[in-house]
């Protein structure tokens, strides 16, 4: 069964919300580098950057993040941006779902080889699994599901949704 959690005006109002938290907390920062974990992470990464470049003056700069999300270990993680390009910035990591928090806490780990000035996390749904110590600074929505349920998150141009299967 399929239920729609957030319609695409809902999930437009959040990364709207979302963005203006992330210019909050950064108003004195003159770049934000916005790193978004490959697939449904980048997507909505590309959607908060671009709204971040219509609030402030600083520079946004969007940043993919790729692993294998099965394994991350195995394949390690990349950035598509120079190790330079992100020393001693402000960072946001964005993913679309926090489940278990495993690819978030990789992609914490890789930013934290590197001394930066500050590294937050950003989620479109917090499902309230984690395995890990690792939470969401900006959410759009946490939703207490059972473990059994699958969270899909649609991104396609102007009909995005957030679907409970």
């Amino acid at each position: 069964m399929l239920n729609r959690i957030l319609t695409h005006e809902q999930i437009q109002h959040k990364v709207k919300r979302i963005a203006y938290q992330i210019y909050e907390a950064n108003v004195n920062e003159k770049e934000i580098i916005v790193a978004g974990i490959d697939g449904g992470g980048l997507n909505l990464a590309k959607k908060i950057t671009t709204t971040l470049r219509k609030i402030t003056e600083a520079q946004i700069v969007l940043c993919s993040l790729k692993m294998d999300k099965k394994d991350p270990l195995k394949s390690g993680v990349s950035t598509s941006i120079s190790e330079d390009a992100y020393k001693n910035k402000s960072i946001v990591l964005v993913d679309d779902v926090l489940n278990s928090g495993t690819t978030l806490i990789y992609g914490v780990h890789h930013f934290l080889k590197t001394p930066i000035k500050q590294l937050k996390t950003a989620v479109l749904v917090n499902r309230n699994h984690k395995k890990y110590p690792i939470k969401a600074d900006y959410k759009g929505i946490s939703l207490s599901t059972s473990l059994n349920e699958h969270i899909r998150v649609e991104f396609e141009a102007k009909n995005n949704a957030v679907y409970l299967e």
